[in-house]
């Protein structure tokens, strides 16, 4: 029978986002326009990191983004899971986080997934709540995490240029993936082939092929590039930090106006295209503007 997947797996609640030079990253989405970014300074957590504790160190920041946070972390110590996962991709997006609504949902969870073979990868406290990382990369491509706050912070409001309306993956094959996922309880992913048009690889005509994954289990929609042929962003993003999280999807009501806004801070279009026919409905354009040099992710 298929796994029962709780309710709060609907919603990402934040992301975990793994950089080796977090002052770098924080100056530039502050100048990119995010006004919600918080420094936390330095942490030093005990942490049961595959199943020894171990003092953990590192540095944090956090930024309301929509519905969303963003936490980047600096590891600064090379025992927990944040520093292998920093040695293993040389940064990204490590994991996507869901709220328990109660410390027994949280328990059950951790529970639920021990039992379907999904061990924890690193557990532990900070301030009000807890946290739990399952060990899921390597067969999921990124790490599941789940959290218990006792007193969740307020949502701020997201004010500036980022609206997320997809969380976007890099994988070779997508069957692995989605019979990984499904074993969870997530649904099979639908496979599609792209019949992008107008395609362009950093300012040239290109000819990249790739099948696409989704996810529709949600309020923000899941995405998997399953490169076929190159150059690519996605050829790119496996050589540079393996396979995973590749980009944030953002709504732009004027994709001209975006893209050069986006220039104008000095982040060139890694690659771009359309689908449908140009000014009917259903048709549209992509570009995904360069910030892997501060995050190793896109946009």
């Amino acid at each position: 029978l298929p796994a029962q997947l709780p309710e709060f797996y609907k919603k990402v609640d934040r992301v975990t986002w793994i950089v080796p030079d977090l002052d770098k990253t924080v100056a530039a989405w502050r100048k990119i326009g995010l006004e919600t970014i918080v420094e936390r300074g330095e942490l030093s957590v005990d942490v049961t990191f595959r199943g020894q504790i171990v003092k953990a160190r590192w540095r944090a920041a956090n930024a309301r983004v929509g519905d969303v946070w963003w936490d980047w972390v600096q590891p600064m110590s090379d025992n927990d899971a944040f520093a292998e996962f920093l040695r293993a991709s040389d940064g990204g997006v490590m994991a996507l986080m869901h709220r328990a609504p109660t410390l027994a949902a949280f328990n059950a969870e951790i529970e639920r997934l021990r039992a379907l073979g999904v061990r924890p990868l690193q557990l532990g406290e900070l301030g009000p709540g807890r946290f739990a990382y399952f060990d899921t990369r390597a067969e999921g491509k990124y790490v599941l995490g789940l959290q218990y706050m006792e007193q969740p912070e307020p949502d701020p409001p997201a004010p500036g240029p980022i609206r997320i309306t997809q969380f976007a993956f890099v994988a070779k094959d997508a069957e692995p993936a989605s019979g990984y996922w499904a074993k969870i309880g997530f649904p099979k992913m639908a496979v599609t082939q792209s019949t992008s048009t107008d395609r362009r690889y950093r300012g040239a005509p290109a000819e990249f092929e790739m099948k696409l994954g989704w996810h529709r289990h949600g309020k923000i929609v899941y995405e998997w590039a399953l490169p076929l042929k190159g150059p690519s962003t996605y050829e790119d993003h496996i050589k540079a930090h393996g396979e995973g999280f590749h980009h944030f999807g953002v709504s732009a009501d004027d994709m001209d106006a975006a893209i050069a806004r986006w220039e104008s801070l000095g982040y060139k279009v890694a690659q771009s295209g359309g689908w449908g026919e140009a000014g009917k409905p259903g048709s549209g354009r992509f570009a995904y503007i360069d910030t892997d040099p501060i995050g190793g992710a896109l946009i």
